[in-house]
């Protein structure tokens, strides 16, 4: 069987019908939907308990209607009166607010009615008579009728007017009717205010939002309490906080940047405008021994612009926040990191033990911090010293890395400024560096959930050297079930003597 397709520009316009909907409902103010969410639980509430005290009421009525009727025929049965004289004892309810008869078979009916009303005789009634049918008790014609056929075989029938208690349950609606309507005005109001002072913190976050959006002022919110809101508003807190750091690091990055690169860039300018000018017509040469140590400076100089480079792509990079988390082998990156300082440094000796450590993290940002590590050992270790390199468990589920050099060491005083973004010593200025290589070091320990510390090689020593310790989380690596160890040894480095500095 074939079945019909929706046109396309049917179900176009069902999907504008339904974003237009949702835009309508998303437009309403959130105060506005607190104060209507609470208008509809008081009018629910409202309408459950009208219902419920309307039902109660009326049943209650109706239960005591039958009540009095019952309790009207028990007592003329029990007085005896209908035996001795009916007609006197029908005659007497005339002046109650009941309907009465009482049937006598084969001989007489005695009756007394209300103004205006006649008991009604049904079938049920008719079936009590006859004897057919014990008792009857029913509503007809707006009277409740109760039949009762007695032992000697008369009859007796009551009825009551339904009417008074209509009026009743009326009155009853109209009052359950004018005091819901009080109660949802009620609720209007103290759901406003409620709303209103409620949403009072929210209200400063927005405006706090859009003042930060306007100015660009992260100045904190003040927090009052310490309900969710204030909660929520500390939050807001830390996160223009953590916004204003992470500007103040942009600017000083900047600042920083703009200053270290500025000396290299203006005396490799000087070198090749000298070079050029060398080269025009007519120029003075410039002695060979004078030109290879231009080249050399500019090559020199370019190099260091190019490590500047790249420790501002590290920084900036990590400062991102990407973050990459895969299994690396500490001991493989020590290797390698090592065989780069042998290559630019080549006589310094390194005495390597390392076990097989794995961290979860990223592979190159290690790798850089490792060989910071190494490169800065082995510029302030003199010529044919030794670094020490030890990699070591200190825990089940914590490893320490430690570089040892035997250069001047770095004072108490610099040990947590080393760690700083370009900072170097006054007597460090004259060695190459861009003042990163620690701070670089520092960022991605701390980004892997390590830790580092600054002690002397030789407390007391002259020269005391200086001993990096990195303590990195992770897992020992085994081989055929055997915890992996390794001791390695080398000689490389070229460096010279100096004071301390960072990178």
């Amino acid at each position: 069987m074939a079945s019909a397709r929706t046109p396309f520009w049917w179900r176009s316009r069902e999907r504008r019908t339904a974003d237009v909907t949702t835009h309508a409902a998303s437009s309403v103010s959130l105060r506005w939907r607190v104060m209507l969410l609470a208008m509809s639980m008081v009018a629910m509430v409202v309408v459950v308990m009208a219902l419920a005290v309307y039902a109660v009421v009326s049943r209650a009525l109706y239960d005591d209607i039958d009540n009095q009727l019952q309790i009207r025929g028990r007592l003329l049965i029990e007085s005896g009166l209908l035996a001795v004289d009916p007609g006197k004892a029908i005659e007497g309810t005339a002046y109650s607010d009941v309907n009465a008869m009482f049937v006598d078979p084969g001989r007489s009916i005695y009756t007394a009615n209300q103004e205006g009303q006649t008991l009604p005789l049904g079938d049920p009634e008719k079936d009590v008579i006859q004897g057919s049918l014990q008792m009857s008790l029913r509503t007809v014609n707006f009277q409740r009728v109760l039949a009762v056929h007695l032992p000697s075989g008369d009859s007796l029938l009551i009825s009551k007017s339904l009417g008074p208690t209509a009026q009743v349950i009326k009155r009853l609606g109209t009052i359950l009717l004018i005091i819901g309507g009080l109660g949802m005005a009620v609720a209007a109001i103290a759901g406003g205010t409620v709303a209103r002072t409620g949403l009072r913190p929210v209200a400063r976050l927005t405006d706090a939002a859009e003042r930060v959006a306007r100015t660009d002022d992260l100045r904190p919110i003040p927090v009052h309490g310490s309900d969710e809101l204030a909660r929520l508003t500390e939050a807001f807190n830390m996160m223009l906080r953590a916004l204003a750091e992470s500007r103040e690091r942009q600017a000083r990055l900047v600042t920083d940047a703009g200053h270290e690169l500025r000396t290299p860039l203006t005396s490799l300018r000087t070198n090749v405008e000298l070079l050029m000018a060398s080269m025009a017509p007519g120029a003075p040469s410039i002695p060979e021994e004078e030109m290879a140590g231009l080249r050399t400076d500019v090559i020199a100089q370019i190099e260091e612009l190019s490590t500047l480079v790249g420790d501002l792509v590290d920084l900036t990079r990590d400062d991102a926040g990407v973050t990459i988390s895969e299994p690396v082998d500490l001991a493989d990156v020590v290797d390698r990191s090592l065989e780069r300082v042998r290559r630019r440094r080549n006589d310094i000796e390194f005495d390597v033990q390392t076990i097989r450590w794995q961290v979860f993290g990223d592979d190159a940002g290690l790798s850089r911090a490792v060989l910071n590590l190494l490169d800065n050992a082995a510029k302030w270790s003199p010529p044919g010293g030794r670094v020490d390199v030890r990699l070591a468990q200190v825990d089940p589920s914590f490893a320490e890395l430690v570089v040892r050099d035997h250069g001047p060491g770095i004072p108490p005083s610099e040990r947590d400024l080393v760690f700083e973004r370009f900072y170097r010593s006054t007597s460090a200025r004259a060695m190459s560096g861009s003042g990163l290589g620690l701070a670089i070091v520092k960022q991605v320990v701390v980004k892997h959930g390590g830790t580092l510390r600054i002690d002397e090689t030789v407390p007391g020593g002259d020269p005391p050297g200086a001993s990096i310790h990195v303590i990195l989380p992770g897992r020992l690596v085994y081989a055929d079930g055997v915890g992996a160890a390794a001791t390695r040894t080398g000689a490389s480095v070229d460096a010279g003597g100096g004071n301390p500095e960072n990178g």
